[in-house]
């Protein structure tokens, strides 16, 4: 006997015709997973996948790092016997006797239509001698197949079978990077790293955007909290990329220009500007934000659908219908929890008004943009932002500046534009003044 590691997939199965791709994606996740560590061979055979590795190994660490691939309903860590009824019963005997159990059940699988019995016969007569073993140590033991203490679990497929009795759970989902990629409006909190988690559970790839100011005296820059959690979801898709863009300068002019009540929805309304744009330079096919339907004022229904008026991109909000312990809960299960827990400025609170709008509409919000220069807000914003890159390798995850060829590419269009707009304006304005008007200009004009 050798012990291996059993995976189960399950929402790969309702793929039909596309299932090989999304398999091939799970099998290449699982290899990445695992670089690194001396795992022998990872084989497909009868809708699970078979993982051999050394018998010195340390199965924990395997499974710590299997929990965190996307596609896999769990995990287990099994005995492989040949295909021969007492080979098999002596190996369930053994591991039950070990684990010492009050109550049991068995539990059967078969993939192998040659083996001569079904999954009920299979369980009757492995229950049988596992009884005896159990009884011989403790004559209370009993079968019991709704609330067990522990289950045997006995998988049959052709040529060998496997017996185990922990089963792992794991994330479930797609496979990563099999469903394009979105853009994630991260804020530091729980919302908006849970919600990428979610979007990463469905096969998409996230690319991070974070808005920063500058810290106060109490406490520290949000930076920090943003890096942090990437670092942490990094291990489910293996590759991330940060964009952490400053927001004072935006926030001062908004203040500035448009009515109190409207501050953040226009502050929101900004960011979403920007993410989209660098979206397009990722290729990214929508944007993702944290948004849980009137948790804030900002977020009321009236006011989600005016932020997302004028949008040419998919705004998607997995949150939309949890509630904050909802949300708290998947952030400890995901390890993000004590991240967003920690003290930092998060800009969106600044500036905050007395009495915020909760039913605003497009138009109010277009209306209170009139002042100010928002497609020169972007540009600037773009041009300021720093890119770090995430890869997780080897159990590590390391990080290094970037600079998106994309990214430069863009902003150099995007000046280019904004300084050709601020001519013709310039020369529209001469073109409605007096000839003594313009006399006044040139002698201005130090050219």
């Amino acid at each position: 006997m050798s012990r291996v590691l059993v995976l189960h997939y399950h929402e790969i199965w309702l793929k039909g015709g596309n299932r090989r791709f999304f398999l091939s994606r799970l099998v290449a996740a699982v290899k990445r997973a695992l670089a690194g560590l001396p795992v022998k061979s990872v084989v497909h055979v009868s809708e699970r996948l078979i993982l051999s590795v050394e018998n010195n190994m340390d199965h924990n660490l395997l499974l710590e790092r299997l929990r965190r691939v996307f596609g896999i309903a769990y995990i287990a860590v099994a005995e492989e016997t040949p295909l021969e009824l007492p080979v098999l019963t002596k190996a369930a005997c053994d591991i039950m006797v070990k684990k010492n159990p009050r109550s049991f059940a068995v539990r059967a699988k078969m993939a192998a239509p040659n083996f001569g019995m079904n999954s009920m016969q299979v369980e009757r007569e492995l229950g049988r001698e596992i009884l005896q073993a159990l009884r011989a140590r403790s004559s209370d033991v009993r079968v019991n197949l709704e609330a067990p203490e522990a289950t045997c679990w006995v998988e049959i497929i052709p040529e060998r079978a496997y017996v185990y009795t922990e089963r792992v759970a794991g994330a479930g989902g797609l496979p990563a990077a099999t469903a394009g990629r979105l853009v994630t409006l991260l804020s530091g909190g729980f919302d908006s790293a849970v919600a990428a988690y979610k979007m990463m559970r469905r096969g998409a790839h996230s690319v991070f955007v974070h808005f920063y100011g500058s810290p106060g005296p109490s406490k520290s820059s949000s930076l920090q909290v943003a890096e942090e959690i990437v670092s942490t979801l990094t291990p489910y898709q293996f590759t991330s990329r940060l964009y952490e863009i400053p927001f004072d300068g935006a926030q001062r002019q908004i203040v500035a220009g448009a009515p109190e009540r409207y501050r953040v929805l226009l502050y929101r309304r900004l960011m979403a500007r920007i993410a989209r744009q660098v979206a397009l330079a990722e290729r990214a096919l929508g944007l993702v934000t944290g948004d849980s339907v009137s948790q804030v004022a900002s977020q009321t229904l009236h006011n989600l659908a005016t932020l997302d008026y004028g949008m040419d991109l998919p705004v998607y909000r997995p949150l939309a219908g949890d509630d904050k312990e909802d949300v708290v809960r998947w952030a400890r299960q995901i390890g993000t929890y004590s991240i967003s827990c920690q003290p930092f400025e998060d800009c969106c609170p600044r500036f905050l008004p007395r009495s915020p709008a909760i039913f605003a509409k497009p138009e109010e919000l277009v209306h209170a943009e009139a002042r100010l220069d928002i497609e020169g807000l972007i540009t600037s914003s773009l041009e300021e932002a720093k890119v770090v890159d995430f890869k997780y390798s080897g159990g590590e995850v390391r990080r290094q500046p970037a600079i998106p060829r994309r990214l430069q590419k863009l902003v150099l269009r995007r000046k280019t534009a904004d300084g050709q707009i601020a001519s013709q304006t310039h020369e529209g304005n001469l073109e409605q003044e007096g000839p003594r008007d313009r006399v006044e200009h040139a002698k201005a004009d130090p050219r």
